[in-house]
């Protein structure tokens, strides 16, 4: 056992001296390589992970959730928020990512002053365990950015360590327009030290200072506060903004190979501490450069689908899915042991840099006016043109789709949110609904004039006791959205056609028929999962989709039995079918499986 550790532990250094090799070709590597081994805490030596192993399957599902987004006077949120989740959505959600649930002087957590620390006005490390125990937690790890109030910053100002040397710094007269910006804001700050006044980075704001990933004491420093979190339970971390890690003069400063490699690093040693832990990666831009970060299946895990939410909500806005479908089909399957992590809402808005070449900016301003006749706000970034260009859609999702390109919308805009969901839940991957998503939550126009941030729209904070009783009442819009939503997760997790890593095609019915086919990965079922994205009803011919005359067929939402597979199906305005040849005796009701609330 002893030859075997060794061996280990020798491919783990080598493997980490190898990455090392090309974020800093001329540090003493070996040194380096033992410290981050050290730092990371793999002193029992675990064998090299499987490769292409799938940590997932059609049961799992994320809940997006701040730590703060229910209260109980009295009561610590994280109880609070502990008490709900295992109340309503244990065995409908597997995965709960908290949002950063650290000290923070701003962002809603996204500026952190202490990464070791829990937020005391939320709980401590012993609620964030508990969650852990009852669930998959997901955490974020914020490693592009820190706090302009944490210790490393004041520390960098007093040139004292650990600090000293930790922030990009940068001269402002220099020409950064090739940078690419999320933001409109200076992407320098000014800031007096004991040296003298210095000029910082600042990609995201001036209260959110760039750390130096060139400094390797920077990457130890993170290696340690990953490692505390896997002490703490979390198993799954969500890189954020890991785009912007690497800052090159003369570059975009954005998706630099020093950044790929640093993330492949950070999964190699992670992995080697918790053989089942997970890295999400959370880039929000253009679509094939989001791809890049599977790596060969030895970079992030999963990735965030960002194109979908806003090209989903396109295409019932226009009733026309042609854009949806042109996107469905240039997507690579995820290998095994990568996925897609599907979303369509969350804390933040709905990013619009992702529609970059696939919609027209014609198309996309179509959006911008939706999105401002529903009350909603429009975040702007500085295009490398010089003028600002609309990055983020700042809006409740239902109320975005209450109404359509065309008109208001007929009534339809429950049925157009929960087409949306439906649609979302059955594609290749594995599904993310934010929690305000899940309760239906509307504009919460009066957070945004409190904190005057546009994201806090969909940022609603609920009295626990407020909330049990709209869920209690069974004629309350929330319970309503509520009810629907969980009962399309027991459905799905009980298709193994719906892995995330089962077989997807796209399906040809016209514009106004969204649709595609999956099929488990031993063969043993398919499912159409077939849309009208229309407020009009619309008839299909079953035997468009070639379904197989010697299976039984069974749509898993309605319950209607197929017998003639040449019949013509009508599909009510925003009605989705999953049409599946499972047996019906093999599969429930779908009409029993309302969860009581």
């Amino acid at each position: 056992m002893q030859e075997q550790n060794q061996a280990t532990e020798q491919d783990l250094l080598r493997r980490v001296n190898e990455h090392l090799a090309v974020i800093y070709p001329n540090e003493d590597l070996d040194v380096l390589s033992a410290d981050l081994v050290t730092a990371i805490g793999t002193s029992c030596y675990a064998s090299r992970p499987t490769p292409h192993k799938s940590h997932w399957d059609q049961g799992d599902c994320v809940v997006i959730t701040y730590g703060n987004t229910i209260k109980k006077r009295g009561e610590q949120p994280l109880v609070t928020l502990h008490r709900f989740l295992k109340k309503h959505l244990k065995n409908k959600v597997s995965i709960v990512h908290v949002l950063p649930f650290f000290p923070y002087s701003s962002d809603d957590g996204f500026s952190v002053i202490d990464y070791l620390k829990v937020n005391p006005a939320i709980g401590g490390w012993s609620e964030v365990e508990g969650i852990a125990r009852d669930f998959k937690l997901m955490s974020d790890l914020v490693i592009n950015h820190v706090s302009r109030q944490s210790r490393w910053f004041e520390n960098f100002k007093s040139g004292v360590k650990p600090g000293k040397g930790y922030f990009v710094e940068a001269d402002p007269e220099e020409d950064y327009s090739a940078v690419v910006r999320p933001r409109n804001s200076p992407l320098l700050s000014s800031v007096k030290t004991d040296d003298g006044e210095r000029h910082v980075w600042c990609t995201f704001g001036s209260d959110q200072i760039d750390v130096n990933f060139k400094n390797p004491e920077v990457l130890k420093e993170f290696v340690q506060i990953a490692r505390n979190y896997l002490d703490h339970g979390v198993s799954i971390f969500r890189m954020d903004a890991v785009p912007f890690l690497w800052k090159e003069r003369g570059t975009s400063c954005v998706n630099l190979q020093q950044t790929h490699e640093i993330i492949k690093l950070f999964r190699t040693l992670i992995e080697h501490n918790s053989p089942e832990a997970l890295i999400v990666c959370e880039n929000n831009v253009p679509n094939r450069e989001n791809l890049t970060y599977f790596g060969n299946a030895n970079e992030a895990h999963i990735i965030y689908n960002f194109s979908l939410p806003p090209l989903l909500a396109y295409t019932l806005l226009a009733a026309d899915c042609r854009h949806l479908k042109t996107w469905l089909m240039s997507m690579p399957p995820a290998q095994l042991g990568t996925a897609y992590l599907n979303f369509i809402a969350s804390h933040d808005g709905i990013g619009l840099r992702p529609l970059d070449g696939l919609l027209s900016n014609k198309e996309r301003d179509k959006l911008v006016r939706r999105t401002k006749n529903a009350g909603g706000r429009v975040t702007y970034r500085r295009a490398r043109e010089g003028y600002d260009k609309p990055y983020e859609l700042n809006i409740a999702l239902i109320d975005l789709l209450q109404a359509t390109f065309d008109g208001p919308g007929n009534d339809l805009g429950y049925e157009r949110y929960i087409c949306a969901h439906t649609i979302m839940l059955a594609l290749e991957g594995i599904p993310a609904i934010y929690i305000q998503s899940f309760l239906g939550a509307r504009n919460d126009l009066a957070r945004v004039e409190r904190t005057g941030r546009n994201r806090s729209i969909n940022r609603q904070i609920w009295q626990e006791e407020d909330l049990e009783n709209e869920l209690g009442d069974a004629e309350s819009p929330h319970a309503r959205v509520f009810r629907e939503l969980t009962r399309l997760l027991i459905i799905r997790k009980r298709q193994h056609a719906f892995h995330p890593n089962a077989t997807q095609y796209t399906l040809h019915l016209g514009h106004e028929i969204f649709a595609f086919w999956r099929q488990s990965i031993n063969r043993d079922q398919s499912i159409f999962c077939i849309t009208n994205v229309t407020a009009e009803e619309k008839s299909i011919c079953l035997a468009d989709i070639n379904l197989i005359s010697t299976d039984e067929w069974l749509d898993l939402i309605g319950g209607e039995q197929y017998q003639d597979i040449g019949a013509y199906i009508e599909l009510h305005p925003y009605q989705t079918v999953w049409i599946s040849n499972k047996q019906p005796d093999e599969t429930p009701d779908p009409k029993s499986l309302a969860p009581s609330i």
